[in-house]
């Protein structure tokens, strides 16, 4: 069951990946914490059991071939202790057998190397959605609506008329930092605090880049938003007076 974390507000998913190719390793690190997530990284099957053991993430990525233990038998200690911790494997090899030994031994999903930016974040996506749906009645994070907008964070979607829109962490975290301050204007330090940690350091860039790209998909005119304004000089506010819906 995936132990979802809150922080100042917003979701907090930690993954443990381990892998023994640093390239590899420090690729998936990118586009996991450019989602929102929070990693731990491993480089060898060992050091993996221990961190898993340690810090209980709430979510593993295992290659196959490693260093002191393979990610198969690290898959097996970890399912003799926690048997619902969402968990994929990220594999050269695409033999049939590895595949069937692997589901067999509780993986949720495969991630094939090489691969896109697009399916490392779809697979993670969906196997986290699984595992939030499994979670109790009162525990999953409250619905929320923007306007028009039906924001689902255990779902990590929206939807507006029906249409279902895909959301990361981080999308998530914006907009319950927004929702819980509507009316106010949130400052660029609060963004960076609460929705991309203490330890970030602040680029105004980064922030303007990632507003623009959720603009693209909630608003209904990503030109003239009605959800996300800007407020030149501070950041940016939800106004539910000034929403379409509400």
């Amino acid at each position: 069951m995936l132990r979802t974390r809150y922080r100042n507000g917003g979701i907090v998913v930690r993954v443990l990946i381990a892998e023994d190719d640093e390239l590899i390793r420090e690729g998936i690190v990118q586009i996991l914490e450019g989602e929102g997530y929070s990693t731990l990284t491993a480089q060898d099957g060992a050091e993996a059991l221990r961190l898993f053991r340690a810090e209980r993430p709430d979510f593993v990525c295992l290659d196959i071939m490693m260093p002191r233990l393979s990610g198969f038998d690290v898959c097996r200690e970890i399912r003799k202790e926690d048997p619902d911790v969402p968990l994929v494997f990220i594999t050269a090899r695409t033999e049939e057998l590895d595949t069937v030994l692997g589901l067999e031994l509780g993986a949720d999903d495969f991630i094939v190397k090489p691969f896109g930016v697009r399916e490392v974040v779809a697979r993670i996506r969906a196997v986290s959605r699984r595992c939030l749906r499994r979670k109790p009645a009162g525990a999953s994070p409250v619905p929320f609506r923007m306007g028009d907008l039906q924001v689902l964070p255990a779902e990590l979607r929206a939807r507006r008329d029906g249409q279902a829109i895909d959301l990361n962490p981080r999308d998530l975290k914006i907009l319950q930092l927004l929702h819980e301050r509507q009316g106010e204007a949130v400052d660029r330090q609060t963004f960076f605090d609460v929705c991309w940690g203490l330890d970030h350091l602040p680029n105004s860039r980064t922030l303007d880049q990632h507003i623009s790209q959720l603009r693209k998909r909630i608003e209904v005119d990503p030109r003239r938003p009605n959800l996300v304004r800007t407020v030149h000089g501070v950041g940016y506010r939800f106004d539910p007076k000034q929403a379409p819906g509400d």
